[in-house]
């Protein structure tokens, strides 16, 4: 079954990266040099192939000795690419949200992107964490969607996950406020339901912090609260945010923030989940 532990998630993960070493597209837009240092050093330490797709003008200026494939739509290549398996993989980089994945749902069929984003904390604990989108996750069947759907992607990197999943306040809160009320009672019956598929769950009300000592997959109570669960911790509590893969059968692209501006460990991601979901 794999490990449970999450004390060498990203060991894990890098060192499935350095044997697929995977052609990873990523998309430019704005190039500085610390994004195209951050490729760059993915491309040597032998996580990936890294591609850039951009202006090749603009990544010239700053200059580069990675392959560039020169467009002024790197949302609308990325995707391509990817299709055509050009790429292994592809990461959003710089390029535009919305529309990099509108393009991607369209030529990939997918009617809905789930995304489970990777995090860091300050003391170096590793853990995935749904939903991040401030639209996603809403009602239970989606919730429930996004554990099947996390976990599965999990096991590819031969861990066994623990879904840690967190509702509005604790249980002696109960008759306070309607919609605590609701979390709590969604909560334990998310957890009851994916328990009956054979995944090991837990219901930790709002004590994200007890959550993280044994869970390595969170589930927050909607996309707002996990959104702002991942800015708190990347932007303000001196984590990191590795990048978030798309929930996908075939197809491997990892979304990822426009604030940071390094890429080295979403391309590293990226090249570990390619080929994962023929080999285990």
């Amino acid at each position: 079954m794999g490990t449970k532990s999450t004390e060498d998630l990203l060991g894990i993960i890098e060192k499935r990266a350095l044997q697929n070493k995977a052609r990873v597209a990523i998309g430019v837009r704005n190039p500085t040099p610390k994004m195209l240092n951050s490729a760059k050093d993915a491309h040597d330490a032998g996580y990936a192939h890294v591609i850039l797709i951009g202006n090749k003008k603009e990544i010239d200026a700053i200059g580069t000795e990675l392959e560039v494939i020169g467009t002024n739509d790197p949302e609308k290549v990325l995707g391509d690419m990817l299709k055509s398996k050009y790429v292994d993989a592809a990461v959003r980089g710089t390029a535009r949200a919305s529309e990099t994945l509108s393009h991607l749902k369209k030529i990939l069929n997918q009617e809905k992107l789930h995304r489970i984003a990777l995090l860091q904390t300050n003391e170096g604990k590793a853990f995935f964490i749904a939903p991040v989108g401030i639209d996603e996750g809403n009602g239970l069947a989606d919730k429930i969607s996004f554990i099947k759907l996390g976990v599965e992607h999990i096991r590819r990197f031969n861990i066994e996950p623990v879904v840690g999943v967190l509702s509005g306040g604790r249980l002696g809160d109960i008759g306070r406020n309607k919609y605590v009320d609701q979390t709590l009672a969604d909560g334990d019956f998310i957890v009851n339901r994916v328990r009956e598929i054979g995944i090991d769950a837990n219901h930790y009300t709002i004590l994200i912090e007890d959550a993280i000592k044994e869970a390595n997959f969170i589930l927050a109570p909607d996309g707002i609260s996990g959104n702002l669960i991942f800015r708190t911790l990347v932007f303000l509590g001196g984590g990191d945010g590795l990048g978030a893969p798309i929930l996908m059968d075939e197809h491997v692209f990892i979304d990822t923030s426009r604030v940071g501006g390094h890429y080295t460990k979403a391309i590293m991601l990226a090249s570990a989940l390619v080929g994962s979901e023929q080999n285990d």
